[in-house]
């Protein structure tokens, strides 16, 4: 309680009674819910409670983890303080949870374990969807504590595949899913780093040292909008109609989002963009800014006063709306890995199980229930994981926290449109790490590179591992559901 009165600048006293608010929902809401409705009967009804309280903590370490990918750098540059952040997070990842959540979820619950492997095992396979609940955010509760952004997807994905070999054998898990699961470990950091590389790049190069850099940020600002609005409007708003017409609308949301953000930049800087190059007086500058001075070719040309006031600004805007926009897409998304086991638990007590050959439906209290779990985890341990984003990796500024989470964004929504399973978390811790090295490699800090790659190298074995000891613990403890 102590690190979250801190972090957000309350007193222990209240930071308490927030967490006890937290925790006596997560008790009571589950009671009252369809999903375990007064109407069943009351073995179904208590099962369908206790998958619902997994399910909340498999939501709630998401949020305590993986949110930090949206929020970490906006935080770690200036452009949103942690409050800002969180209050701003919550908003659009429940949104993105309660409003697209259901698409990726069905593919965690049938796209990872071959159900008919356990066809007359019903209450195995219920066990085992709870087991893989309770591994993944018992291993991300781990990583959350020490600071360290995990991949919940692999998390998750690495518990279900050690139930499925244990007790269903080779046949039990869809081999391709874990392939490229394996090989996003290396594609996704990789493409975030040449991405956020390449994009800070431009920003030295055609922002830096224009003539007049406010102008050119000015200039850029509702460019860069537009591609990623755009992009992001034609992955998670697809268009139930042709291709062409999900790219007409696409372009109508990016044309219209690079709109709004011209007419804001020109309305709040207007009076200082017709000012080239003052130079600062003294306070007037940001002092680690100012004491990390852009160079070229050995010379500094970096914009310096009111132009790097600016430049800042301009960026700020910028980083704030693609803050925004990764928010609601990561909800929509890894939401899924706390729903997805949740719907196919639940599923299984009401009758529609994965073995009828039937597509499990997707409650929308549940899609609702997971929302709550993870603002309720962001609220309460989200801090920590946002700082070795933001902070611990390399120094962010506006415009270097713009480069990492708009590459970041970008390779996410087109891995996502061509079907690649990559890490929204490896892939912004990428991006960063690419800032780092286009500021040179002294400027990433190489200890906390290597403690973030080797939890990445053992959520999955880690999962796994914990996922077949709850399962024979399981077994044991629940009664049979045939």
């Amino acid at each position: 309680m102590d690190g979250m009165a801190e972090a957000f600048h309350i007193t222990p006293r209240l930071a308490v009674g927030i967490t006890a608010a937290i925790g006596l929902a997560a008790l009571a809401v589950p009671m009252y819910m369809p999903s375990s409705a007064p109407g069943m009967v009351f073995k179904t009804r208590a099962l369908s409670y206790i998958t619902l309280l997994f399910g909340f903590y498999m939501a709630w370490n998401i949020g305590a983890n993986d949110v930090a990918n949206a929020m970490g750098t906006s935080v770690g540059s200036g452009a949103l303080s942690l409050r800002q952040a969180v209050l701003t997070a919550a908003v659009l990842e429940f949104s993105g949870a309660f409003m697209v959540g259901s698409h990726v979820s069905h593919t965690m619950q049938s796209g990872i374990l071959t159900a008919g492997i356990f066809n007359g095992k019903d209450s195995l396979l219920f066990c085992g969807m709870l087991s893989s609940l309770g591994a993944a955010g018992t291993w991300l509760q781990v990583a959350s504590y020490f600071g360290w952004p995990v991949s919940t997807t692999h998390c998750i994905i690495g518990a279900m595949v050690g139930f499925g070999l244990i007790y269903g054998g080779i046949g039990a898990v869809y081999w391709k899913s874990l392939a490229r699961v394996i090989a996003s470990w290396v594609v996704s950091p990789f493409l975030g780093a040449v991405v956020a590389f390449v994009v800070y790049k431009c920003i030295r190069t055609f922002v830096y040292s224009a003539p007049n850099p406010g102008q050119a940020a000015a200039t850029a600002a509702p460019i860069a909008v537009f591609l990623g609005a755009a992009a992001l409007s034609f992955t998670v708003f697809p268009s139930k109609a042709s291709v062409g017409m999900a790219a007409a609308q696409a372009l109508g949301f990016g044309f219209l989002a690079a709109t709004v953000i011209n007419i804001v930049i020109r309305r709040q800087l207007g009076d200082l963009l017709g000012l080239f190059y003052e130079l600062p007086a003294e306070g007037q500058v940001d002092e680690k800014a100012s004491k990390q001075p852009v160079k070229f070719m050995g010379k500094v040309e970096g914009p310096k006063g009111t132009q790097l006031r600016i430049v800042y600004s301009v960026f700020g805007y910028l980083q704030v709306l693609s803050a925004c926009f990764m928010s609601f897409a990561h909800g929509a998304n890894d939401v899924a890995n706390a729903i997805g086991p949740i719907s196919a638990a639940l599923a299984i007590l009401h009758g529609t199980g994965l073995n009828t050959g039937a597509q499990p439906s997707m409650p929308i209290d549940v899609l609702a229930w997971g929302g709550f779990g993870i603002v309720a985890g962001l609220l309460v341990w989200g801090y920590r994981v946002i700082a070795t984003i933001g902070e611990k990796i390399t120094e962010l500024t506006p415009t270097r926290g713009f480069a990492a989470e708009f590459a970041a964004a970008t390779v996410v929504v087109l891995a996502s449109r061509m079907g690649l399973p990559i890490s929204a978390t490896h892939t912004l811790v990428g991006a960063v790490m690419g800032v780092g090295f286009a500021r040179g490699l002294n400027s990433v800090r190489g200890e906390v590179v290597r403690e973030i790659v080797a939890s990445w190298m053992v959520t999955i074995p880690v999962g796994a591992f914990l996922s077949v000891v709850y399962t024979f613990i399981l077994i044991r403890l629940i009664p049979s559901l045939v």
